[in-house]
């Protein structure tokens, strides 16, 4: 649907370079109050840089941007926000231990006139139940503390602190990358709320399926520069992705049948396998070449079973036997010790080292596998990070950058090289394309499926459903933090995986 009002906001030619580094070449964005702009490309296609710069944590080199008629140049989020740009970052800056209130006032904090520096309480929680009622969540208790609240109602707070500040323009930084399918629905709800009230909205996200159901208008880009802007309702997801990549696309899979009984020559077994207040039991079986899908909604112990048998956090109860062997490890060096490798769910907090190098995280395990004094000559590790990047398309300017300065798709990728060089007998993937671009979705995917053709065996977590049905050719099912249904070959499909979890016991 086409919207019709004003215009908010508009960028015009910004350009942004880091050194020798043209990270956004020419953009121009246009936004207009009551619609959803979707803002789409590759990791590494200046998305996040242009949306630094509307937020003023990035100042441009060159263009210009107008709010509302008036020329800005924001030297700070701060700055932004009170100019009428507020931004909703992929990792929600908030503090846990502050309440709702508290979080959506912070650094605004009304006083009370008859003593200065004296908080008013009351006004503060006034001030939030208005900005929540907004949202229309008007029954949240604004006294809670927020650590105790779901990722979902903390995407829902920091978005009700950008209302508190009157912003005109709100810019959503994957918003729904943390969240369950009830979740996403719920925050697509409040977009669609938000929008009726003639706010203007950045929407960025790689999950095209909420595209499609929210936005009025797309604007992509590649490789820092402008593809162009349309009109979501002329748009196939075909047409989306190969503006995208720049070239006709379609996702891999390698995807293959399972044959004969579960747990029959296994590399992995779990037999009520699990942890006191954790995990309160999972069967499993995975075998060398093939991959295995844990799926269920977020809080189903998905994740929970992969440090388990990871080592991460030591299982209480059951069974797992690994190469023929009763196992249960302790450490994670234990299991990589054995050949267990395991990408986490969150890279930046469990993945990566950014202070390093893309060379030596690289490294890493394989020095945890060889042990702290195993020897590696400098040049054969550079080497060998050559090759993968060369292998798996990481884009980096060389080796010796620091992860960080890398794009999320060509970290995650760095993460899985890895492992890869580590030659695992058994990878655990714990959301391995999470919050990156569709074209490094299927690089990874096919980065897996190779290993998994060397006769690796992968164990595979993700809550795309589309994307566990595409590529597993066995699925456990996981509710309440227990395995409740195995699927197999051609009965793995989105409906029976939402039937096993949606089934009453």
């Amino acid at each position: 649907m086409t919207r019709e009002g004003g215009l908010l906001l508009e960028a015009e030619g910004l350009a942004v370079r880091f050194g020798s580094v043209r990270a956004l070449d020419g953009v121009s964005l246009t936004v207009r109050a009551g619609e959803v702009q979707a803002l789409l490309g590759e990791n590494g296609a200046g998305k996040s840089t242009l949306i630094k710069c509307l937020s003023g944590v990035v100042r441009p080199t060159g263009g210009r941007m107008v709010l509302c008629g008036r020329r800005i140049e924001p030297r700070s989020p701060h700055e932004a926000e009170r100019i009428g740009i507020a931004t909703v970052f992929q990792e929600v800056g908030l503090i846990p231990r502050l309440s709702v209130a508290e979080n959506i006032c912070l650094g605004r904090e009304p006083g009370r006139r008859w003593l200065r520096g004296l908080v008013d309480w009351r006004a503060v929680r006034s001030r939030a139940r208005a900005a929540m009622d907004r949202l229309g969540l008007g029954g949240l208790d604004v006294d809670r503390e927020l650590g105790t609240c779901s990722v979902a109602v903390q995407q829902m707070v920091a978005i009700a602190r950008a209302l508190d500040v009157r912003a005109r323009v709100l810019i959503l930084d994957e918003p729904t990358s943390s969240l369950d399918r009830d979740e996403c629905a719920r925050l697509l709800g409040v977009i669609g709320h938000l929008r009726a009230q003639e706010m203007g909205i950045v929407f960025i996200s790689h999950f095209l399926d909420q595209v499609e159901a929210i936005a009025d208008r797309v604007t992509v880009l590649r490789d820092g520069k402008l593809v162009g802007s349309f009109e979501a309702a002329g748009l196939t997801r075909a047409k989306l992705v190969s503006l995208m990549v720049g070239r006709e696309f379609e996702m891999p899979t390698g995807k293959r049948e399972t044959t004969g009984e579960r747990g029959a020559g296994s590399l992995l077994s779990l037999r009520a396998f699990g942890r006191s207040g954790m995990i309160e039991g999972v069967d499993a079986d995975v075998g060398a070449g093939e991959v295995v899908g844990l799926a269920g909604l977020l809080g189903s112990g998905r994740s929970e079973t992969a440090r388990l048998v990871f080592g991460a956090e030591t299982a209480t109860r059951g069974t797992m036997t690994f190469g023929g062997e009763a196992s249960r490890f302790t450490t994670p060096r234990q299991a990589i010790a054995r050949g267990i490798g395991m990408l986490p769910e969150n890279r930046k907090e469990q993945g990566i080292f950014p202070s390093l190098s893309v060379v030596e995280n690289l490294v890493v395990s394989l020095r945890a596998k060889d042990g702290a004094f195993s020897r590696l000559a400098f040049g054969s590790q550079v080497a060998l990070a050559e090759e993968f990047v060369r292998q798996l398309g990481i884009k980096t300017a060389d080796v010796h950058a620091k992860i960080s300065e890398l794009s999320g798709g060509n970290q995650q990728k760095v993460l899985l090289a890895r492992w890869f060089a580590m030659r695992p007998v058994l990878l655990i993937l714990d959301e391995p394309t999470r919050g990156i671009d569709v074209a490094a979705k299927a690089d990874v995917l096919r980065a897996v499926d190779r290993l998994r053709g060397e006769g690796t065996a992968v164990l595979f977590i993700s809550s795309e459903l589309e994307e566990v049905t595409r590529v597993c050719g066995r699925v456990v099912v996981l509710r309440d933090r227990r395995s409740v249904a195995h699927l197999e070959g051609s009965d793995i499909t989105e409906a029976s995986v939402l039937a096993a979890v949606a089934r009453t016991a």
